[in-house]
């Protein structure tokens, strides 16, 4: 499967947002993550549905919503109506997550599922047919700028292995932590999405520079 990069906007200057989403976009960035926080999911709080319906009119690039949002179904029908492409949700934050899933996907959106770093794969066996990515937390969510936690790498092999077995168009991709030194090794794991905030983002006279850079090593 092709490889994707989309950068993360929690590291963005929010100030000059929309110029600094254009760079990365312009640079060759197909896809934009959108890390929404509640503070009750995750220890922090980002911004909601206005920020991505006030930047929606002026990009082309795919919008890869997360949310890190207690019972996400509640805002899924306001997240598609603010221009969402895709949405991801978490394993640990639904109840009924088969239920959320197929709400994302009544609005004809791309569905993913995040798990964050101690939840097992496991999890996600009975609905993974029904998914087009999950999202390995490579960090602890809720704050940009961690390292990334080694042990997430065999989680992806294995999700890597249960797709193939069951022959799945499945995107897998990885949050947190991830820089141009160490994307090649978790493309080599298995990954094919790949999240990065401050090492696209930062410095902010190097946007472009830091998405041509990461999209050179995604090359198949």
């Amino acid at each position: 499967m092709k490889s994707y990069l989309s950068p993360s906007i929690l590291s963005a200057d929010f100030g000059n947002l929309t110029k600094s989403i254009k760079s990365a976009e312009d640079a060759g960035a197909e896809y934009i993550h959108f890390d929404m926080m509640d503070g009750t999911f995750v220890p922090n709080i980002s911004f909601g549905t206005p920020i991505i319906q006030a930047v929606r009119k002026d990009l082309k690039s795919f919008f890869d919503v997360h949310m890190m949002v207690q019972e996400p179904g509640r805002y899924i029908d306001d997240v598609a109506k603010a221009g969402a492409d895709g949405i991801t949700i978490h394993q640990e934050a639904c109840i009924h997550l088969d239920r959320t899933v197929n709400q994302i996907k009544e609005h004809g959106l791309k569905a993913g599922v995040a798990l964050n770093p101690a939840t097992p794969v496991e999890t996600l066996d009975c609905i993974l047919p029904m998914l087009d990515l999950v999202l390995i937390m490579t960090v602890n969510p809720g704050f940009g700028g961690q390292k990334f936690i080694p042990y997430t790498l065999d989680k992806v092999r294995l999700l890597k292995e249960k797709a193939d077995a069951l022959n799945l168009n499945l995107n897998i991709g990885v949050d947190g932590g991830v820089t141009l030194d160490n994307i090649s090794s978790i493309k080599a794991a298995g990954a094919n999405f790949f999240i990065a905030g401050s090492a696209v983002f930062k410095p902010a006279d190097r946007i472009a520079d830091n998405v041509r850079a990461f999209n050179e090593l995604l090359k198949d």
